[in-house]
């Protein structure tokens, strides 16, 4: 067999032991786990986990790790698709792909409810990852893939989201002054032809806070005959006005090669909902593989900072 170092073309640096999180490691039975929001909570890393049930719905449990490599999940689901009551029905097929902000005594979560109306965007929070309060939807259908920035800019909170027609899928930001009701909203970036993210596009982590702007990994994908091809990017925004794109990278930091993220329930797919950056501006990139299991892959602020510069060339890395 021939033999490929995929991780030496690579930005993002896979994890020696990948996947670090598998669904026998589920406590109850399941199908399949990806798709992990992601943040410090005390001395602790918490990963809040899509697992997709054997009745092919999917809620979200807590994984918790003293290194960040080494993950044990807790027993029950922390959010898990509401029988009753006002939101039930828009998320009675399932909740998936959580992002978690914290802000004041808060972790903020966004995830996408599922159900006959199509998905679209929920809220809810928490102080201590083990009980929760839901706040309900806070967007139209169809809408996913939104995260919320850490802190307020300007007096206002801001979220990136993306809402999706029969052709288009757009970033764009939105503006609130209680994290329930948004508006103000402005086109952030598209999909561009000829460079690895033609298709379609989404938020990925909640944005990360640097000194030369705000680092937002995304990801991006290309159609082919077999299916979407998912891959990761990041795009650097203003500090003050993160609608202004300072540079977005021409090259994918994260392609999906190794067998865990080309074989799956989803072929070719790395998809993320949460990264941490740590204190020596190294920053862990968890993420979903083939949509089966929960990977690890790292890089830091510098490599991604100066790749976005690179790409503000003029060559179509605004918001085209």
């Amino acid at each position: 067999m021939l033999e490929y170092d995929y991780d030496k073309h690579e930005v993002a640096k896979r994890y020696v032991n990948n996947p670090i999180i598998t669904p026998d490691m589920i406590p109850e039975r399941c199908n399949t786990v990806f798709n992990a929001g992601a943040i410090k909570y005390g001395d602790e890393y918490i990963l809040l986990i899509r697992v997709e049930m054997l009745e092919n719905f999917s809620q979200l449990y807590v994984a918790r790790s003293k290194t960040g490599y080494d993950f044990k999940i807790d027993e029950k689901p922390l959010i898990f698709p509401s029988k009753t009551g006002p939101f039930a029905q828009y998320e009675n097929l399932g909740i998936e792909d959580p992002r978690i902000t914290k802000m004041g005594r808060y972790y903020y979560i966004t995830y996408t409810a599922y159900s006959r109306y199509d998905p679209l965007v929920s809220l809810a929070r928490t102080k201590d990852f083990v009980k929760v309060e839901k706040l309900g939807p806070i967007s139209l259908p169809s809408n996913k893939d939104c995260v919320i920035f850490p802190e307020k800019i300007n007096g206002k909170y801001i979220r990136i989201d993306r809402p999706m027609s029969a052709y288009k899928a757009n970033m764009w930001l939105s503006y609130s002054n209680d994290l329930k009701y948004w508006g103000d909203y402005k086109i952030l970036m598209t999909p561009r032809w000829g460079k690895w993210d033609p298709d379609r596009i989404g938020a990925g982590a909640v944005p990360i806070k640097t000194p030369y702007g705000w680092l937002e990994i995304y990801h991006g994908v290309k159609s082919t005959s077999r299916g979407g091809i998912y891959k990761l990017g990041a795009v650097l925004l203003d500090l003050e006005h993160p609608e202004k794109i300072l540079g977005r990278t021409n090259i994918p930091i994260l392609t999906p090669k190794a067998e865990y993220e080309r074989i799956g329930d989803i072929e070719n797919v790395v998809f993320t909902c949460g990264a941490i950056l740590e204190k020596d501006n190294s920053i862990k990139i968890y993420y979903g593989a083939s949509d089966s299991f929960i990977c690890l892959a790292e890089t830091d602020t510098e490599t991604l900072i100066n790749l976005c510069y690179e790409g503000n060339n003029g060559n179509g890395n605004g918001k085209n």
